[in-house]
């Protein structure tokens, strides 16, 4: 419990699935946390479910995308504890739309934000970490969009891959001052089945979308080799360890927490040979909050059937 001793990192974004899991967990491993949010409500409820805990943490109101933002961010986060560590980056804007009705204002909200979201995280933590001797490690939060073409996300697949190689430009920049860029990369996440996909999942009025891109909860399901979607405990332990000490040898890495849906060949179907049925994953699925189950989804939502 003791991985992160005596560090200090700040987790942009801090809801109660992914960035409020990951702020968890460094906590958890003994870092002093500072999380932020544009949402007061969700930094202050993030840091006070840490705090609860016994772990050392407060809150910020903040946009990753805003200059002025992060360096107060920043500033007041080594004020508080002395030092800054770990930066944990997973802020950004989606919009969907195919190449030929894409506004031009959603393109560079998109593809816009990620990146400056990564510069700026990045330019003032390392700043930050430079300036108290740390051999700092900086994390951003990708997408499987970083790494292929998906219909109907032009700007999201372009906006994830520039962050993408950012960070790998940004670790070789880096690398001779002793702070260390790595990125991870998860597919479609299984907190989505209660929030994005639940009326897809109940059949609650749910109707087919018209995006060409779109895929079922069961296609996706039947696509991933560990048969199961990756939930926000296991990005926290992947960002603990490229937190950690362990990882002191790596920079300008990408750890994919998909179960195994990158390196699959493509034409192979997982779920025809060992199926899965979704309703049935459903029923056995845990709700959590910050990486804590807290009921099952059936029991949120009512069965499936």
């Amino acid at each position: 419990m003791d991985r992160l001793k005596d560090k200090v990192a700040i987790v942009f974004g801090a809801g109660p699935n992914i960035g409020g899991t990951i702020a968890h967990f460094l906590a958890r491993e003994g870092a002093r946390v500072c999380v932020t949010d544009v949402k007061e409500e969700a930094a202050r409820e993030a840091a006070d479910f840490i705090t609860a805990r016994g772990g050392q943490a407060f809150g910020m109101v903040g946009d990753a995308r805003n200059n002025e933002d992060v360096e107060r961010i920043v500033a007041q986060t080594v004020e508080r504890y002395g030092r800054l560590d770990i930066a944990v980056n997973m802020a950004g804007r989606v919009h969907w739309s195919d190449v030929l009705s894409m506004k031009l204002d959603d393109w560079h909200d998109a593809v816009g934000s990620f990146a400056t979201a990564g510069l700026l995280t990045t330019q003032h933590s390392a700043k930050a970490m430079l300036a108290c001797g740390a051999s700092g490690s900086i994390i951003h939060l990708l997408s499987t969009a970083a790494h292929f073409g998906e219909a109907d996300g032009a700007a999201y697949c372009a906006a994830k891959a520039a962050l993408l190689n950012f960070a790998r430009s940004a670790a070789m920049d880096l690398a001779h001052r002793g702070i260390r860029v790595n990125t991870v990369t998860p597919c479609s996440m299984e907190h989505q089945l209660w929030t994005t996909m639940r009326d897809e999942m109940f059949d609650r009025d749910w109707k087919q979308p018209e995006r060409h891109g779109f895929y079922s909860r069961q296609e996706y399901l039947d696509q991933l080799p560990l048969r199961r979607f990756p939930r926000a405990s296991d990005l926290a332990w992947a960002t603990v360890f490229l937190a950690s000490d362990e990882s002191a040898c790596m920079t300008g890495v990408d750890i994919p927490v998909d179960a195994g849906l990158r390196f699959k060949y493509p034409t192979w179907t997982p779920g025809k040979h060992a199926p899965v049925d979704i309703r049935e994953y459903a029923r056995n699925t845990k709700v959590t909050r910050y990486g804590e189950a807290q009921e099952n989804l059936t029991d949120l939502l009512g069965d499936p059937n």
